[in-house]
C-alpha cells in the first residue's frame, strides 16, 4: 500500500476527529451561553414567588427562605425608601430566631442584603440607630449559636461564622464612628417654624426615641418633646386601651405620666409596625410580591385578592 496514503488517512482521520471535538464544544459553548442567558432573564422578569397553600417542604421545590431573597429582589426594595425599614425589620426577625434554618444560599444572601443595608446607611448617614441594634441583635444570637455548637445546628463551618461575627464588628465600628455634620445651610431652620407647625411634625414622629433625641438639640424643642399629649398620642397609636390600663402611672401631681408609661409598654408589649410598603400575597393564585408588581393572575381584579404581609408572616410562610 502507498505510504503516502495511509499518511493521507490518518490525516483525515485526525482532522475528523479534531472536527467533531470542536463541534461538539462549540454545541455545549453555545447551550451553556443560552441556559445562562435564560436564567439570566428569568431572574430579572419574574421578581415573584410562588407559594403553595399548606405547602411541606417536599411541596415547595425551590420556594424557600434563600430563593426568596433572590426572587423578591430585596437589594433593590432597600433603596426604595418606603421598603427599607420593612426589609430590616425582616433581617432582625431572622437574626433573632431563624439564623438555625438558613440553607447555604440563604445565609449568603442574608449577608450580602446587610452589607449593602450597612453600606447604604454608612453613605446617606440615616436611620444609624436601626442598624446598630439590627447588628447587635444579629451578633448577640450568633454569640449564643457559636458557644451551644453541637447543641444546635448552624448549616456551615463554624470558621465562616466566626469571620462573620468578625465582620459585624467591624461594621459596628463603621456606624459608631460615623460623624454627623451640619449641612452649610442658613435658611429656615426647623426652630423658626410656627409653634403649630412644629407639634405637627413632632406628632407625626412613631418612635418616643426620637422625641428624646429631638428635646436635646435646643431648650425649646426640649419643652416641646415634653408636652403630654404627644405621649398619649404615641401610647395610644402603638397600644391597645387595655395594654394602658395595665400599666397606668401617675406622676407627682396625681396626673398620668405617658412619657413613662410609653417606655413601660415597649418593654412589656411590642409596638404597633408601620410601613410604607410591604410584601403582598395573592389570595387567588398564591404568588408573593412587592406591591405593584405585575404576575400571572387569573383573577378578574387581582387588587382586591392582594393581602398585605407583614415581617413575621413573610417568614411563616418558609417554615415546614
Amino acid at each position: 500500500m502507498d505510504p503516502d496514503y495511509c499518511n493521507k488517512e490518518v490525516y483525515n482521520k485526525e482532522n475528523l476527529f479534531n472536527s467533531l471535538n470542536y463541534d461538539v464544544a462549540a454545541k455545549k459553548r453555545k447551550k451553556d451561553i443560552q441556559n445562562s442567558k435564560t436564567k439570566t432573564q428569568y431572574f430579572h422578569q419574574e421578581k415573584w414567588i410562588y407559594v403553595h397553600k399548606g405547602s411541606t417542604k417536599e411541596r415547595h421545590g425551590y420556594c424557600t427562605l434563600g430563593e426568596a431573597f433572590n426572587r423578591l429582589d430585596f437589594s433593590t426594595a432597600i433603596l426604595d425608601s418606603r421598603r427599607f425599614n420593612y426589609v430590616v425589620r425582616l433581617l432582625e426577625l431572622i437574626a433573632k430566631s431563624q439564623l438555625t434554618s438558613l440553607s447555604g444560599i440563604a445565609q449568603k444572601n442574608f449577608m450580602n442584603i446587610l452589607e449593602k443595608v450597612v453600606l447604604k446607611v454608612l453613605e446617606d448617614q440615616q436611620n444609624i440607630r436601626l442598624i446598630r441594634e439590627l447588628l447587635q441583635t444579629l451578633y448577640t444570637s450568633l454569640c449564643t449559636l457559636v458557644q451551644r455548637v453541637g447543641k444546635s445546628v448552624l448549616v456551615g463551618n463554624i470558621n465562616m461564622w466566626v469571620y462573620r461575627m468578625e465582620t459585624i464588628l467591624h461594621w459596628q465600628q463603621q456606624l459608631n464612628n460615623i460623624q454627623i455634620t451640619r449641612p452649610a445651610f442658613k435658611g429656615l431652620t426647623f426652630t423658626d417654624l410656627p409653634l403649630c407647625l412644629q407639634l405637627n411634625i413632632l406628632q407625626r414622629l412613631s418612635d418616643g426615641r426620637d422625641l428624646v433625641s429631638l428635646g436635646q438639640v435646643a431648650p425649646d424643642l426640649h419643652v416641646l418633646s415634653e408636652d403630654r399629649l404627644l405621649w398619649k398620642k404615641l401610647c395610644q397609636y402603638h397600644f391597645s386601651e387595655r395594654q394602658i390600663r395595665k400599666r397606668l402611672i401617675l406622676s407627682d401631681k396625681g396626673q398620668l405620666d405617658w412619657k413613662k408609661m410609653y417606655f413601660k409598654l415597649i418593654r412589656c408589649y411590642p409596638r404597633k409596625e408601620q410601613y410604607g410598603d410591604t410584601l403582598q400575597l395573592c389570595k387567588h393564585c398564591h404568588i408573593l410580591s412587592w406591591k405593584g408588581t405585575d404576575h400571572p393572575c387569573t383573577a378578574n381584579n387581582p387588587e382586591s385578592c392582594s393581602v398585605s404581609l407583614s415581617p413575621q408572616d413573610f417568614i411563616n410562610l418558609f417554615k415546614f
